[in-house]
């Protein structure tokens, strides 16, 4: 396949973990932003592999993750009314909620449909007018177009019956909060190429210039990883602190253009809550004025949904890169993919979904 095979050849490869350890003369600590990053670095063993000097942790790259239990109780009220058919993608149907998840509410009566596309619910709504039809819009940067173009395809058709329920996130706030934060050790990042795919890299630089922290695009097959740690690395032998892109065949600089004309068009930037953060500044998307017949927190009373507090699940030290799977004492024993405890272990970009489905939970086991 174009593009890909040549990313994973195993000299190649072999050349640049050479390169790496040749390179480094002191330990350093990276953080891979993206969780498709996080499984091709588990999947093909690359932490594994790098010189002992190199830390890889893992950063909260699975917007599935970092949607927090408030946002997802709300959610669950909603989907439990009968007068609501709630649209979600799939991998939002086990990340449990205070009480239960949006799997179990459906196998008790709720009509909650599992979409491909955003734009299936303008079919939804048009053949349910009885009903109140709302979606589930999560996701980074990288979702935010399709979901606008949703908003706005709902208010130019009319369709009062169609809302979104907004969670949208934003890359580079959270990675501040994280470089700030008085226990962070992350010296550099390998940057997340879907993301920038669409955004482009430009909120990067000065990102990188104030914190003195190399960023690097980064793709997802091996060759791209490694060179992408390769890159980091190697500015932060120089004492560089710049924006690079290792993943060019997709990024550019700018972005997709229309892409941030439709982001630009119905969403601006808001302060947003995240699993294991907290809130962050200017770090979400809401619905701009003139679609809040279409924004579902104003379409509906949540103001007495309650959360629980959070319980054994490590997930949110997960995603701000302070532990990592192994480091649950419920990873692989009360919490496996079959019975899961947070959102880290439902999600196909979750660290320990990664962990698990490489073996690592072995290395876990209780005697």
């Amino acid at each position: 396949m174009k593009y890909l095979d040549e990313y994973r050849d195993a000299g190649l490869s072999r050349k640049l973990l050479d390169g790496i350890r040749s390179l480094v003369t002191r330990p350093w600590v990276l953080m891979e932003v993206c969780g498709g990053q996080t499984h091709g670095i588990v999947r093909h063993g690359i932490d594994q592999l790098l010189p002992p000097e190199v830390e890889l942790v893992h950063g909260p790259g699975c917007p599935v993750c970092v949607t927090p239990v408030r946002m997802i109780d709300r959610a669950h009220a909603i989907a439990g009314r009968s007068d609501v058919i709630f649209c979600s993608f799939g991998d939002m149907l086990r990340v449990p909620g205070s009480e239960s998840d949006l799997l179990t509410l459906k196998s008790r009566g709720a009509a909650i449909r599992v979409v491909y596309s955003p734009l299936d619910c303008l079919r939804i709504a048009r053949e349910n007018p009885e009903r109140e039809v709302v979606f589930f819009a999560i996701g980074f940067e990288t979702t935010a177009p399709a979901n606008a173009i949703l908003a706005w395809q709902a208010r130019e058709q009319g369709l009062t019956n169609l809302s979104l329920l907004v969670a949208h996130v934003r890359v580079p706030p959270a990675m501040v909060s994280i470089l700030e934060s008085p226990d962070n050790r992350v010296q550099g990042f390998l940057g997340p190429g879907h993301v920038c795919t669409v955004v482009g890299y430009e909120e990067y630089e000065p990102l990188a210039a104030r914190h003195r922290v190399p960023v690097v695009i980064t793709g997802f097959e091996p060759v791209d990883l490694l060179q992408g740690i390769l890159l980091v690395l190697r500015q932060l032998e120089e004492g560089r602190s710049e924006v690079e892109n290792q993943y060019p065949r997709v990024v550019r600089r700018e972005g997709n253009i229309v892409a941030r004309q439709w982001i630009d068009r119905v969403f601006e930037e808001c302060d947003r809550e995240w699993r294991g953060a907290g809130w962050i500044a200017g770090s979400g998307y809401r619905l701009r004025p003139g679609f809040e017949a279409h924004d579902a927190e104003k379409r509906f009373d949540l103001s007495g949904v309650i959360s629980a507090a959070p319980g054994p699940c490590l997930s949110g030290q997960i995603l701000q890169g302070a532990k990592k799977p192994h480091d649950c004492p419920a990873f692989g024993h009360a919490c496996t993919p079959e019975h899961p405890l947070g959102p880290t272990m439902v999600s196909s970009e979750g660290a320990c979904a990664a962990y698990y489905l490489c073996g690592r939970h072995r290395d876990s086991r209780r005697p």
